[in-house]
């Protein structure tokens, strides 16, 4: 790597006085130009499914396959899971990284990780599948741009995972809402015993999720793509599944479909939006977050809204290394002077000066009703939690103003009191604290959002419209 970027400079530079290291960083990150020319695309893959399923499993078999993690480290793992008698969760230590989740074999946190294939850097993010952990759930599927979905083919753990109250289905329905557009549906522990590359397992699990999906809003045919594999011995993962294991598969491996899978449209040149996930003090105040719109560089200066504190940009990291630009889709940790640490929540949002995102109180949305809780009735007056982009925030339903016709997506006449589950429903949403948000039709990264109450999702909608500053 070094020697490539030393090669490239061009005569007449002056080389900059710099540890070879930062030489490289900076190099490498020239221009937009060509921050835009020489790298590999980059995609968030959020991994999502019911508590059990195979998720940290996977995303550690498929560390390991691209070689971000060495036989040591395993051979490592592998005694301590033996240790506290749970040898088949060794691969899930990759990603779960904290005692908490070790004892239990739950993934708390949203786990973080990087690999590459031929085409794309990859940023996993492996999200927690137990419903107590949902709210995490929600933080790491906003950050994605593409979601795997992984099923457990194991006798009775699809059924669990699939029925009424299991993860499944909710973390497909929340997925779809915060905008993961395409979905590979990933059918896990296809070596199990209850299984053993049955195609006819295999079909019968494509054939209950697929109307489920259509029904969540995806477009099957075009977004989303089964294939069959096993988390824990890496097969069908980095190659193609042996014939003489599974003879029926003539599609590709899941390397193949994540490179093959096509990245959602950005503005590099966009007004900046960044969403905060998280805050720190390190030399200063140092943000986290995923760019949504537009590109920072270093020397920039900024807003954190909704309190309107101006920053200047120290530095910025993206994954590892320290970058002069980045542009949108990266994720970023951003050192800022001008505001203290504590003076920032998660829900801020990074904005330019010129074109700064809208802080409200209130606004108006379009809801669809998923599933209330029961003998609840969805009227003025509501109250619930709602999550948008990195917002966790109390909400209030204060005005039904219109139901939508689910079959002619027209306004229907009559004047609204309350709605059932699956209405769909335009109405005012009243907030405590000021949060920032956009119009969906303007940026739907930060337009739309889920409403939950008591741990459960109920609803998922659009912002349809703002407040007049």
């Amino acid at each position: 790597m070094k020697d490539e970027v030393h090669g490239r400079s061009q005569p007449g530079q002056a080389e900059p006085k710099v540890k070879n290291k930062e030489v490289v960083a900076l190099e490498d990150a020239e221009a937009q130009e060509e921050m835009e020319t020489n790298k590999k695309r980059h995609l968030n893959v959020v991994f999502i499914g019911h508590v059990d399923a195979g998720k940290s499993t996977t995303g550690g078999q498929i560390l390991f396959l691209s070689g971000q993690v060495d036989d040591r480290t395993i051979q490592k793992y592998e005694k301590e899971a033996k240790d506290k008698s749970r040898e088949s969760w060794y691969m899930a230590y990759i990603m779960d990284t904290n005692e908490e989740e070790r004892v239990k074999g739950k993934t708390v946190e949203v786990g973080r990780a990087h690999f590459e294939t031929e085409t794309t850097r990859f940023t996993i993010l492996d999200a927690p599948g137990h419903k107590s952990y949902v709210p995490n759930m929600i933080s790491g599927a906003s950050q994605a741009d593409i979601g795997v979905l992984v099923i457990s083919a194991r006798k009775g753990e699809f059924e669990t995972g699939y029925e009424r109250g299991g993860q499944t289905r909710e973390h497909v329905q929340l997925a779809k809402t915060l905008g993961v557009a395409k979905l590979l549906v990933v059918v896990n522990k296809m070596d199990d015993p209850t299984v053993n590359w049955s195609k006819e397992r295999y079909d019968e699990i494509e054939s209950k999720m697929t109307p489920f999906l259509k029904s969540s809003g995806y477009n099957v045919k075009k977004d989303v793509q089964f294939l069959p594999i096993s988390g824990l011995l890496g097969s069908n993962m980095k190659t193609r599944v042996d014939k003489s294991i599974c003879s029926w598969w003539n599609g590709p491996c899941l390397f193949e479909a994540l490179d093959c899978i096509e990245v959602p449209l950005r503005d590099p040149k966009g007004p900046f939006r960044m969403p905060i996930i998280d805050k720190f003090k390190d030399m200063g105040t140092v943000v986290m977050g995923k760019v949504e719109s537009g590109s920072v560089c270093e020397g920039d200066s900024l807003l954190v809204m909704p309190n309107k504190a101006q920053v200047k940009v120290v530095a910025v990291c993206c994954d590892e290394s320290k970058v002069r630009c980045a542009g949108p889709g990266e994720n970023l940790r951003v050192r800022l002077s001008g505001i203290e640490e504590e003076d920032i929540l998660s829900g801020f949002v990074l904005s330019s000066i010129v074109k700064p995102i809208p802080a409200v109180t209130e606004f108006t949305a379009q809801l669809q009703i998923l599933e209330l809780l029961e003998n609840a009735i969805f009227t003025a007056g509501y109250k619930a939690v709602l999550h948008v982009h990195s917002v966790v925030e109390e909400c209030e339903i204060v005005e039904l103003l219109q139901q939508i016709d689910p079959k002619t997506r027209k306004p229907m006449k009559k004047k609204v009191l309350f709605v059932k589950n699956g209405a769909v429903v335009v109405c005012r949403v009243q907030v405590n604290n000021s949060i920032c948000v956009e119009k969906f039709s303007d940026f739907p990264q930060l337009g739309r959002f889920t409403l939950r109450t008591e741990g459960k999702t109920i609803a998922v909608g659009k912002v349809t419209d703002l407040p007049v500053a």
